[in-house]
């Protein structure tokens, strides 16, 4: 896939402990939080595009060794997994692939990339090139498709892990299959969704609204939450702005805006391009949208242009904001710095469209290159690691904050273990009684056109010249013209 390197940000913060990944000068929480965004928020910057990065990786210092397990003679094992934020992730990763590597005596490496500097994805840019490096690397959100060309096939490692887990969601299977195959396997390890973290009194104060009784932290009946609307949505965002609570959500062109906005336009029906890469901008249900967003930017932060990927975390940490769209990051640098906002928070699925309720998704997977030296090995580990027992070890490790691909997953206890309060986020993953589904931004698209999307964070651009001033027309012409260069 062309132009596109994906750019996934270093920790927005942490739960335990100040910095962000593992490196030994780490910068703390806060600075982390002021200066980069989430793991799964990378700021973008348009300006790298994939040629620089193989150029950069050039002179790239070598990877850092994290763990190297030397176990008997049944041969060796490389991977590249990305740099877990979460203090604990990568000893309890590392802990597992050590004791399968004594088990089946093969001889691992496991090195921990990250994002910080785009290491992870000028590597893996330097490693296709090269044909030589890893045997499994970690590919979020575009990278399996722009790398398919130098990747095996693992149909039979999600074909298996299907047979006994069910089904992934229609969000994950496009990114993962290229022409009808399995490219890479979907993971939880850095997967997380952009879901709605509201605090519980403003909502009581400025909807009148219990989000306790729309999402409880028990099974229940998706007709109890058949009134969280965008809607509903609009109303409880005028009156907290009214009151000096505006809702944190960006129209910038950074990943939390366009995984927000492309929901919201999902939600809608507003599909831009359609599958066979017609451009589709000028339609009744683009214009519903951005009719919704022109009314909804009223009542959102007056810098709402310009915020970047840590800009919700701080809204709503700060006490300003009566509710973001953010994995459980904002809530879990609360719990350590501002107690009493964590515990009047509440994560659940966002507001519920005409076509559906949307929630945005940012998946990671485990791809297998062509010149791995040790497939039958990668596979075997992979698919270990993919089994329930070990992805509860590693949710344990991260507090909850990553979702698996295996739906039937959702159900594990981590997330009715955290607090405070009891149950903050025991509806961050999707259940079956939620009536919700995971998306991709651009999903209507085909997606060397969606990523093309993504990149130049078409969507929430187009709201954005709505709080410029301009008009719908003016936002819809823009539009045509960006994306008519994107099917050339």
């Amino acid at each position: 896939m062309k132009n596109h390197v994906t750019r996934p940000g270093a920790g927005k913060s942490s739960v335990a402990r100040p910095g962000a990944g593992a490196t030994p000068a780490a910068p703390s929480a806060a600075e982390s939080l002021h200066a980069q965004g989430s793991p799964q928020d990378g700021t973008r910057r348009p300006g790298l595009t994939r040629r620089r990065a193989l150029a950069a990786a050039a002179g790239a210092a070598a990877l850092p060794l994290v763990h190297i397990r030397s176990a008997g003679a049944a041969g060796k094992l490389s991977l590249a997994l990305w740099d877990h934020w979460v203090p604990g992730g990568n000893a309890a990763m590392k802990k597992l692939v050590d004791a399968w590597a004594e088990k089946n005596k093969v001889d691992v490496q496991l090195d921990f990339l990250t994002a910080i500097g785009f290491k992870i994805n000028i590597t893996m840019s330097a490693e296709a090139q090269a044909r030589t490096g890893h045997d499994v690397y970690a590919f979020d959100m575009w990278t399996v498709h722009e790398f398919a060309d130098k990747l095996d096939p693992v149909d039979d490692v999600v074909g298996k892990l299907s047979a006994k887990y069910g089904k992934v969601s229609k969000a994950v299977e496009y990114l993962g299959k290229v022409d009808g195959h399995w490219m890479a396997v979907p993971v939880g390890w850095g997967s997380s969704p952009l879901s709605a973290c509201a605090r519980i009194s403003m909502f009581q104060k400025y909807g009148n609204v219990d989000v306790r009784k729309w999402y409880p932290d028990h099974e229940s009946n998706p007709q109890a939450a058949a009134d969280w609307t965008y809607d509903t949505q609009l109303r409880i965002a005028e009156a907290a702005a009214k009151d000096g609570h505006p809702f944190g959500l960006g129209t910038g062109t950074t990943t939390d805006s366009c995984q927000t906005w492309g929901a919201i336009f999902g939600a809608f029906g507003a599909d831009l391009i359609d599958a066979k890469g017609n451009v589709t901008v000028d339609s009744e249900n683009v214009r519903k949208a951005l009719e919704y967003g022109q009314k909804l930017v009223k009542y959102l932060s007056p810098d709402t242009v310009s915020f970047d990927d840590a800009s919700n975390n701080r809204a709503l940490i700060s006490g300003k904001a009566a509710m973001i769209w953010n994995p459980p990051s904002g809530w879990a640098v609360a719990k350590r710095d501002a107690p009493k906002i964590a515990e009047d928070c509440w994560t659940f699925p966002n507001p519920k469209g005409p076509k559906g309720r949307l929630v945005p998704l940012r998946p990671y997977f485990w791809g297998i290159w062509q010149f791995a030296q040790n497939k039958s090995a990668a596979k075997e580990l992979i698919t270990w690691l993919s089994e329930r027992e070990q992805v509860e070890v590693l949710e344990q490790a991260v507090v909850g904050y990553d979702i698996p691909p295996f739906l039937s997953m959702s159900d594990l206890k981590v997330w009715s273990e955290v607090e405070p309060p009891k149950g903050t986020v025991y509806n961050y993953p999707i259940r079956p009684w939620h009536d919700a589904e995971y998306y991709i931004t651009g999903s209507s698209a085909p997606p060397e056109i969606a990523v093309q999307m993504w990149n130049r964070g078409t969507i929430p651009t187009m709201v954005a010249k709505l709080v410029a001033g301009q008009s719908i027309d003016q936002s819809i012409a823009w539009a045509k013209d960006e994306l008519a260069g994107f099917i050339r």
